[in-house]
């Protein structure tokens, strides 16, 4: 598959628990006094950020500004790490509210793609070059010609490994295709090999791997379907407020405030084993629809209260990255996505693949369907990721993918503000039957017996579900500081790795540093190192160089072991 490939994340609950033109419009549902109160945002850190941000999206305006910086990239050579053979193209464009532009660009090297080469070129208001936000350490000067074929790079892609176990029906799709591959080791020539598969727990599985093509080494492989353990009347929300469509004299569970998002029920039907491959036998199921303006009755005996809890998360999402961040929903254009509920059998997963969230039941013993708000939250917060930095899903990188999906996942769930499911910092819980008390916790990861709390050297090479315990304690020191807090009702209590107290600057100013960072300094290979680099800066400009915020992003970094 090719890196601009739609990618598909998922929430696997089993793997992380193991370790420990639409008419007739309607608003309906419950009446605003039967709804959930939502109270005001947590008032901003005092002082309010500096600068705000939004995304460009005319495909016109955002070519031309590519362009505009390329030329800047390449009257500054050493800045851009340009060379004989280096090109460029737009990918997204972001403008503050002083005028200073951030114009994210991939990069080919002699017609071939640079994963890991991406850049943002920072803008004055004047349009002069302000910085540039990279991963590559040099011009690039590697020989295009491959030493081995690419039949020996799928023979060498397919040789027995560990991450091909679990991956049955494991298959070719395609030709391997030549990259520059730059993501966690030096520039090298590599052939991508694309295969599709379906691991043990039934997720489709979309497995690109990154054959050297001069000496025939792994150098790495990278899970395109991505897990991660794990008025309408919802199973987790209680009574929810929903925006539905009346077609005739039928209610339908779709949303043309937002984008025109919708949920189907697949009727406990999977994907065809062709699906993630050709893109034959995907269930797309039937969309959900009631006779009356209330869907669900808030228990899983009827099939509609599960495609409440979807709809609803979708719309709390939506909600929060419009109004926290001004972005156009997980696109940035206004586009919405659908959702697809009850999906295989004993399914305990649930999965983005760019377009929709598809949800499973769970077991119906230890877990219930996984459609808890801040799953919803995290799911589609990747498409965000994949839509900006594009955080690579493997090694540091794919940690703090990981890790942005928690964080706003979480932030969803405080923005909801929903008294059935309050805020906290504990991922899963509600459809954690036994002990409701999720499969991931910020405040103190390694609750889990696998997420570190600190970094080391060891980090890179965790599975990046893990390795993402330092980003969201790191998360968590920043928003809420160390030591024993209550929070909504739960205990939390989060040490420190250098035994410093850290005073937290609150959720408010925590989400805007780690956006601004995401959207405008991190990109695809980001390392730990890297992201402490890029909150910093996004923390000064929201705040000043001298402000508290800007002085406990850097320690809170320090707190958990990255300096």
């Amino acid at each position: 598959m090719n890196p601009s490939t739609t990618r598909t994340r998922a929430l696997a609950a089993g793997l992380a628990l193991a370790a420990t033109g639409l008419a007739g419009q309607a608003a309906l549902g419950p009446t605003a006094a039967d709804a959930t109160p939502r109270p005001a945002l947590e008032r901003p850190a005092d002082p309010a950020p500096r600068v705000q941000v939004r995304e460009l999206t005319r495909p016109a305006v955002v070519q031309r500004l590519g362009r505009d910086a390329a030329r800047l990239l390449r009257a500054h050579p050493v800045a851009g790490r340009v060379g004989a053979g280096t090109a460029f193209r737009a990918a997204t464009a972001l403008r503050d509210t002083d005028g200073a532009e951030h114009v994210r660009l991939t990069r080919t090297y002699r017609g071939l793609p640079v994963l890991g080469g991406d850049v943002v070129v920072h803008e004055t208001p004047a349009g002069d070059l302000a910085g540039v936000s990279q991963t590559l350490e040099r011009t690039l000067t590697l020989a295009v010609t491959p030493r081995i074929g690419a039949a020996a790079a799928r023979a060498r892609a397919l040789a027995p490994a560990s991450a091909l176990r679990d991956i049955a029906r494991l298959r070719i799709t395609g030709s391997p295709t030549l990259v520059v591959d730059a993501i966690g080791h030096a520039p090298r020539l590599a052939w991508q090999v694309d295969t599709a598969g379906r691991r043990a727990d039934g997720t489709p599985s979309r497995l690109a791997t990154y054959v050297d093509a001069r000496t025939g080494a792994v150098l790495r492989r990278e899970e395109h379907i991505e897990t991660a353990d794990g008025s309408g009347r919802s199973l987790y929300s209680g009574t929810v407020p929903l925006q539905v469509t009346l077609s005739g004299s039928t209610y339908q569970l779709k949303d043309a405030t937002r984008g025109g998002t919708y949920t189907n029920d697949t009727n406990n039907q999977s994907d065809g084993a062709l699906c993630s491959a050709l893109g034959l036998g995907c269930r797309a199921g039937t969309l959900v629809t009631s006779t009356s303006s209330v869907f669900g009755d808030g228990t899983t005996a009827n099939r509609a209260s599960a495609a409440v809890d979807a709809q609803y998360g979708t719309n709390e999402t939506w909600d929060y990255y419009q109004q926290v961040h001004g972005r156009a929903g997980i696109f940035g254009t206004g586009k919405g996505s659908w959702n697809r509920v009850h999906y295989g059998k004993n399914y305990v997963n649930a999965f983005w693949d760019g377009t929709k969230m598809t949800y499973g039941d769970g077991d119906g013993t230890t877990y219930g369907p996984l459609v808890s708000l801040d799953v919803a939250g995290h799911e589609m917060s990747h498409g965000v990721t994949e839509n900006t930095a594009a955080l690579a899903y493997s090694g540091e990188s794919g940690g703090l993918n990981e890790a942005t999906s928690d964080i706003f996942g979480t932030m969803v769930e405080f923005f909801a503000a929903n008294t059935a499911d309050p805020g906290d910092y504990l991922i899963g819980e509600q459809f954690d039957k036994a002990k409701h008390a999720g499969f991931r916790r910020m405040d103190n990861p390694i609750a889990d017996g696998k997420s570190p709390n600190c970094y080391s050297t060891n980090t890179k090479n965790l599975d990046v579900h893990y390795s993402s315990g330092v980003g969201n304690h790191f998360f968590y020191l920043l928003a809420e500081g160390s030591g024993p807090k209550t929070i909504n009702g739960i205990a939390h209590d989060s040490p420190t790795c250098n035994g410093s107290t850290v005073t937290g600057i609150g959720r408010d100013a925590a989400q805007r540093i780690w956006f601004r960072a995401l959207t405008v300094y991190m990109t695809s290979s980001t390392t730990y190192s890297g992201a402490r680099t890029a909150t910093v800066k996004a923390a000064t400009d929201l705040y000043g160089a001298t402000s508290s915020q800007a002085a406990t992003v850097a320690a809170a970094w320090s707190a958990v072991g990255v300096n």
